[in-house]
C-alpha cells in the first residue's frame, strides 16, 4: 500500500503536524509571527478536510483545488488567498520530503492573480463603531440597528434582507429562512444579538403604518411598505460617514466582512459557503451532508460579534 493511500489515526496526524511545525521553525527559520500565520492557514485546510472526512495522506489534487476555489467563492481577498495556498503547498511539500507521501497534491495548484478588485472588509471594531452611531431616539433607529446586526450576523444579500418575512423567523430554533438567487430557500443560523435587536424593533414596527401586502415583512419603511435596496445602501453610507470611516462600503461589505471574519475565526469553509448560499460546480454536491446543528455551531461559535456578546452577558 502506498503512503498516499494510508488512513492514519488522529494521534499520528497530530504528530505529523507537530513535526511540520518543527520543520518550519528549525529548517525554514521562520519568525514566530510567520510561523503562527502558516499554522493558522494550515488549520483552515484541516477543518475543510475534517468536514470532507478526508485524511491528510488521502488528499487528492481535486481536494486542494476545491479548497482553493472555496476561498475565492466566499470572497477572500486575493492576497490572503495567495498566502493560504502558499502555506498549503508548503505543508504538502513537507509531507513529500519527510516521506509521508509519494506525491504532492498541491503541486499544480496555483494561487490567484493579484489585482482583482474585491469589496472592502470592515474590521469588527469598525462595524461596532458604525452600529454605535445609530441614533436610537429616532423612529427608524432601532430598525436600522436590527438591519445591520442581521446583515452582519447572517451574511445576507441586501435583497434577502429586504424580503425577510416574519413567518421566516424561527427564533426558538435559532434560524431564519431566506430566499436567495433562483428562488432557492435556505436556513441560516441567526445570532442571539441579532434576535434581540429584531425583537426590540418589532413593537415599533407593529405600532406604525403597514400597507396592504406588507403585513409579513420584517423591515418596513416609515410609510408602511418594504424597505428598498437603495434605502439600505444610503443608510449604510450615511452611518459610515458619520462614524468617520472612509472605506467605500455598501450592504455587500457586511456580507463580505461576515465571511472573512468567520474564516479567520476558524469556521469551516463549507459551512460559510452554505450560509452564503453559494452553489459553484465544485461545491453544490457537498451541502447535502452539512448537518444543521453543525452549521449553527460553526457560525455562532466563530462569529466575532457572538463571542463578544457572550462575554458581555
Amino acid at each position: 500500500m502506498k503512503p498516499d493511500e494510508k488512513t492514519i489515526s488522529k494521534e499520528k496526524e497530530a504528530l505529523i503536524i507537530r513535526k511540520y511545525q518543527q520543520y518550519l521553525k528549525l529548517e525554514k527559520a521562520l519568525s514566530p509571527n510567520t510561523l503562527d500565520a502558516y499554522l493558522t492557514d494550515l488549520d483552515k485546510l484541516l477543518r475543510f478536510l475534517k468536514a470532507e472526512n478526508t485524511g491528510i495522506l488521502e488528499v487528492t489534487p481535486d481536494d486542494v483545488q476545491h479548497f482553493a476555489a472555496g476561498l475565492h467563492d466566499i470572497g477572500i481577498h486575493p492576497r490572503s488567498q495567495a498566502r493560504i495556498v502558499s502555506g498549503v503547498k508548503s505543508f504538502f511539500h513537507f509531507l513529500v520530503i519527510a516521506d509521508y507521501r509519494e506525491s504532492d497534491p498541491a503541486e499544480l495548484v496555483e494561487g490567484p492573480k493579484i489585482g482583482f478588485k474585491l469589496p472592502e472588509v470592515l474590521t469588527v471594531e469598525e462595524i461596532d463603531t458604525i452600529i454605535a452611531t445609530i441614533d436610537l431616539s429616532k423612529n427608524e433607529g432601532q430598525r436600522n440597528r436590527a438591519i445591520l446586526e442581521t446583515l452582519y450576523s447572517c451574511g445576507l444579500r441586501v435583497s434577502e434582507l429586504c424580503n425577510l418575512k416574519l413567518s421566516d423567523l424561527y427564533f426558538d430554533e435559532g434560524f431564519i429562512k431566506v430566499e436567495g438567487k433562483g428562488s432557492k430557500q435556505r436556513l441560516i443560523p441567526i445570532s442571539p444579538r441579532a434576535i434581540k435587536e429584531i425583537k426590540n424593533w418589532l413593537p415599533d414596527r407593529n405600532l406604525g403604518k403597514i400597507k396592504k401586502g406588507f403585513e409579513d415583512y420584517v423591515f418596513l419603511a416609515r410609510w408602511g411598505n418594504g424597505i428598498s435596496r437603495i434605502m439600505v445602501f444610503h443608510m449604510i453610507k450615511e452611518l459610515a460617514e458619520k462614524a468617520g470611516i472612509t472605506k467605500n462600503i455598501s450592504p455587500h461589505t457586511f456580507r463580505h466582512s461576515f465571511a472573512t471574519h468567520l474564516l479567520e475565526g476558524g469556521a469551516n469553509l463549507r459551512a460559510i459557503q452554505s450560509m452564503l448560499g453559494h452553489e459553484s460546480i465544485a461545491t453544490t454536491e457537498i451541502y447535502t451532508h452539512i448537518d444543521r446543528n453543525m452549521l449553527r455551531s460553526e457560525i455562532i461559535e466563530h462569529h466575532p460579534r457572538n463571542i463578544k456578546y457572550r462575554e458581555e452577558k
